[in-house]
């Protein structure tokens, strides 16, 4: 059985609204796949209906606690004393959520605590991983 943590945060979702949204979003750590989290938002608020996944690295998460981190389709910078911005760009556009660093921080110790951070790569199947992508390649060249 491998541990995991699960965790609903609120968070104020930034838009020209005048009535600010109120998201709340399932963060997951599975220890399985310890160098991410996974943030999960409700078909509420997806333009499909259906739940959407962002997947990044668990230490981004942990570094934009602090000072501004992130490249590419996520960002996560401090706002104030009690406030993180995480910023989710696809090809549909740009969410922007505001969240209490507290709840953000209590994921996070959690998670180290299921797995340190100086123990994720031992926490890794890297030979389950190399198998299944060496037994892919064999069934390609077959």
């Amino acid at each position: 059985m491998f541990p995991t943590v699960e965790q609903s945060v609120p968070a104020h979702l930034i838009s020209d609204a005048l009535v600010p949204v109120t998201v709340t979003v399932c963060l997951n750590y599975d220890a399985r796949d310890p160098l991410a989290v996974h943030m999960v938002f409700p078909t509420a608020v997806s333009l499909d209906g259906a739940c959407v996944t962002w997947t990044f690295a668990r230490a981004l998460l942990d570094s934009g606690l602090h000072t501004p981190s992130g490249e590419g389709d996520v960002h996560i910078w401090p706002y104030d004393r009690t406030h993180t911005m995480v910023e989710l760009r696809s090809a549909e556009g740009v969410a922007l959520l505001r969240f209490a660093s507290g709840r953000l921080r209590h994921f996070l110790l959690h998670s180290y605590a299921t797995v340190p951070a100086e123990s994720e790569s031992r926490a890794l199947d890297i030979d389950s991983g190399l198998a299944a992508l060496l037994g892919e390649a064999r069934d390609w060249q077959d």
